[in-house]
């Protein structure tokens, strides 16, 4: 009987002994968990403080492409507006070589006719001005998508 009683308390003791080792397990990977826990927390602030920054940077950017678009927009509309005048007084300045052509023709002798010296055409003109306006424009967008 003697022996069974030192049987059993040997089995507890082992028993007592495993839970032990156990124990000290359990608590080396909870402290693991909490380390990482700490770099986890760490890594998480530093997300959220670059999330705010990259924020912050895409709100700069929009705000200067809305000042961009605006000045670019200003510059063509000047641009159209200096085509428009152009394009008006080389009508006019046409209608003026028109004039100034008849009033030689009429002072000339009429028995001296000599060939009329070749007058440009407004019309080629004008067009060759709108042609360089929307080059200006082109590179006006162009330099205004690039800054």
């Amino acid at each position: 009987m003697y022996q069974y009683g030192y049987l059993i308390e040997s089995m507890v003791s082992v028993l007592l002994l495993m839970t032990i080792l156990y124990c000290v397990r359990l608590n080396k990977q909870i402290r693991l968990l909490k380390a990482d826990e700490q770099s986890l927390r760490a890594t998480i602030g530093e997300l959220i403080t670059a999330t705010e920054i990259a924020e912050r940077a895409i709100g700069g950017l929009k705000a200067t492409m809305r000042e961009g678009e605006q000045a670019l927009g200003e510059r063509i509309k000047r641009t159209e507006a200096m085509s428009g005048d152009l394009e008006r007084q080389l009508v006019a300045g046409e209608q003026l070589l028109g004039r100034l052509v008849r009033i030689t023709e009429a002072g000339r002798p009429t028995e001296a006719v000599s060939p009329q010296p070749a007058v440009p055409n407004a019309f080629a003109v004008a067009a060759a001005a709108q042609a360089f306006a929307e080059r200006s424009r082109a590179r006006l967008q162009g330099d205004g998508l690039a800054a």
